[in-house]
């Protein structure tokens, strides 16, 4: 820690009436749960992603310090601007002070230095908003690369991993019943809360099986619905849901490791717990058993499938991702933006007979193409969401 700081310069910082409790954690999903409004939130998270920003934003803290970067370069990660346009003030540290400072003290930042019960701590970089766009516009010109990279690693992984995804997956004994209904999979992903709020009205008409994955069945939880079945590795769920759940499905390692049993163990819940071996994410694990399963169509909220979104959960390739939905695709609803189709407010009637002169001119097709009927099929379904959605 810095010794060198004047006099006049404590005084002024210990005379800042402005102070805050100051809460650290490496990881940032497990953070948020223990924030509460004015706090200032120390992370250790390179690349803030989307997702995390969000969360960190609903709590209403007062600054979030960042021992690493919060955008390295390497591609246009949106997350630290989500933070800004919130109202929550930026910070850098070169400083690795986890360790040092103790959660729940006293905190403030006064000219740009961290004060904790009264010591100064460390200097600190302000990261405004201009400094931001000024690295995004690097990060952009750069993305060609990135990108490269990604679509090598997936085609690879892809090549090696293709039998495994496309032979039958072995299911445990299932007590959710899911063949021949519609199965709703939650992710805590891009948009996912705004999603699942628009198709609330086709989760209460309809009543899918309700899948959440990890901390997807926290945001089914915060809906007002229960999970059927929690999917996942277990470490960005809440002990609520794993206790309210009816089954659950830890997804272990393929050499059988299986991390999150552990917590399982530790909640008392093997019972109504089983476990599945996959090479690929748990989103994909649940896609995949939904489909095994027999599910008669499955609705997608939150899940991965671009370029930044992957970068940002700190993934290399989508080999899994891309086979999975391969495999799945002629049942596969994703609900991916559905809440800006509502914000549209684009009027049923017009919708309507737009669709309607469209099936006027593809009508001859459908009697002759089976392609085209299952094309249709889908199209169809997509039109009852975003119905669904307007009455939700």
């Amino acid at each position: 820690m810095p010794k060198s700081f004047s006099e006049s310069m404590r005084k002024v910082l210990l005379n800042s009436k402005r102070k805050s409790v100051i809460k650290l954690d490496r990881r940032t999903k497990n953070l948020v749960g223990r924030l509460r409004p004015g706090d200032i939130a120390v992370i250790d998270h390179e690349d803030l992603d989307l997702v995390s920003a969000e969360s960190l934003a609903e709590k209403k803290i007062e600054a979030v310090i960042n021992i690493k970067p919060f955008t390295s370069g390497k591609y246009p990660n949106s997350g630290p601007l989500v933070l800004l346009k919130a109202g929550v003030k930026l910070y850098e540290s070169t400083v690795d002070f986890f360790g040092q400072v103790e959660e729940g003290k006293e905190a403030w930042i006064k000219q740009d230095t961290l004060i904790v019960e009264g010591k100064p701590v460390c200097s600190l970089k302000r990261i405004t908003r201009r400094l931001l766009e000024e690295k995004r516009k690097e990060a952009i010109k750069k993305v060609g690369s990135e990108l490269r990279s990604f679509a090598e690693n997936t085609l690879l992984y892809a090549r090696r991993e293709w039998e495994v995804f496309f032979d039958r997956l072995e299911l445990p004994s299932l007590k959710t019943q899911i063949s021949n209904r519609h199965c709703l999979i939650v992710v805590r992903g891009y948009d996912y809360k705004r999603d699942l709020l628009a198709l609330r009205g086709y989760i209460r008409d309809v009543k899918p099986v309700l899948i959440g994955v990890d901390g997807g069945a926290d945001a089914l939880r915060e809906m007002g619905f229960k999970p059927d079945l929690i999917v996942g590795d277990m470490d960005s769920v809440g002990d609520a849901a794993l206790e309210e759940a009816p089954e659950i499905l830890v997804h272990a390692y393929p050499d059988g490791r299986s991390p999150g049993l552990e917590r399982i163990k530790r909640l008392g819940l093997e019972e109504k717990t089983l476990i599945l071996s996959f090479p690929g994410t748990s989103e994909d694990l649940a896609l995949l058993l939904a489909y095994e399963a027999g599910a008669e169509l499955i609705v997608a909220v939150g899940t991965h499938f671009n370029l930044v979104e992957f970068l940002d959960k700190g993934r290399k390739g989508m080999a899994s991702t891309f086979l999975t939905r391969l495999k799945v695709g002629e049942k596969l609803v994703d609900a991916k933006g559905v809440s800006k189709l509502y914000q549209t407010r684009v009027r049923v009637g017009y919708f309507l007979a737009m669709s309607l002169s469209m099936l006027v001119v593809v009508s001859a097709v459908l009697f002759v193409s089976p392609w085209a009927q299952s094309f249709f099929r889908l199209l169809a379904t997509k039109l009852r969401l975003f119905l669904f959605s307007l009455g939700g």
